[in-house]
């Protein structure tokens, strides 16, 4: 009797375990905390970017595109020129459209339309839960159906990609070759189990095995998808069309190795910048004329409308 009692314990304990890991795991990943408005825009006119003014002053174009998951997502599209040439800019997670206006003003600047939006679950879009990348992707799929439906097949569409961002441009990416031209993507991960290991490691000191298994059961359950569904990596050798890869040699959030790895297993047209300074999604604020150069050079290569 003693000892069933006490393997009933040692069940209800791991139970217990189990239970209180997948949800304060899965509490972290789908529901992570967002910077609002001011927090963004604070912290880019104190570091310069941009200005007050220029944000009020912005001529846009308010969009509405529909989530095939059943919300809305909202963002701009501030025209730079009258051709059909557009570039997709897809933020990073906590942050929303006004992180965008950094890059839009470099595209804006060599002559193409951009469109900023929101991803599910930021700034004014719809949508429950942040999925870096893997529902992410078919919402991205929708804004550049919503381009060409406008404006017609024959347009040409970029897109630009900010960490999350980034995971989500290529997942798409590597799901489907009829939407984009090219892609920039600026500090992905490679794979998230890997990024998640690498994360619990530093912030947690925790052996990966004994939270992972448990949080991507419960991230299943509660969200519908898998860790392992999110990994670019395992998806790159689909993306023939040519892509920029970017990031900051001292990132130590996402670790710059996940980004030559990817270019590694890119096959056909692609570029390289490994940025000396700045920490993670740092690369154009702090290495502004090499980032700058090398889009440049990128374009002029594999985008003759350029």
């Amino acid at each position: 009797m003693k000892k069933l009692k006490k393997l009933y314990i040692t069940i209800g304990i791991l139970l217990g375990y189990i239970i209180a890991v997948g949800m304060f795991f899965t509490n972290i990943v789908m529901f992570i905390k967002k910077k609002t408005d001011d927090q963004i825009l604070e912290r880019e006119t104190r570091e310069g970017r941009l200005t007050l003014d220029e944000v009020h002053s912005l001529q846009k174009e308010d969009v509405i595109i529909n989530s095939q998951f059943g919300y809305t997502l909202k963002g701009w599209l501030v025209s730079g020129t009258a051709k059909k040439k557009f570039i997709i800019i897809s933020h990073g997670v906590t942050q929303n459209k006004l992180n965008s206006i950094k890059y839009m003003k470099l595209f804006l600047n060599r002559g193409w339309n951009v469109l900023l939006y929101d991803h599910r679950r930021h700034g004014e879009s719809g949508g429950k839960t942040t999925s870096y990348g893997h529902y992410e992707k078919f919402d991205l799929q929708s804004v550049v159906s919503w381009i060409k439906e406008k404006y017609g097949d024959d347009s040409v569409i970029g897109i630009h990609g900010e960490s999350m961002g980034a995971v989500t441009t290529l997942l798409y990416a590597g799901m489907i070759e009829d939407g984009a031209n090219f892609y920039i993507v600026d500090c992905p991960f490679s794979d998230f189990e890997a990024q998640l290991r690498y994360r619990l490691k530093v912030e947690f000191k925790i052996p990966a095995p004994f939270v992972l298994p448990f949080a991507n059961l419960f991230l299943k359950l509660r969200d519908g998808y898998s860790i392992k569904d999110v990994s670019p990596i395992n998806v790159i050798q689909n993306v023939k069309n040519p892509v920029l890869f970017i990031h900051s040699a001292k990132d130590d959030y996402i670790l710059p190795e996940m980004t030559k790895e990817l270019y590694q297993m890119k096959d056909g047209p692609k570029q390289l910048l490994i940025a000396e300074k700045g920490k993670h999604a740092y690369s154009f604020a702090d290495n502004k004329e090499a980032y700058e150069r090398v889009i440049d050079d990128f374009l002029s290569r594999y985008v003759p409308e350029y």
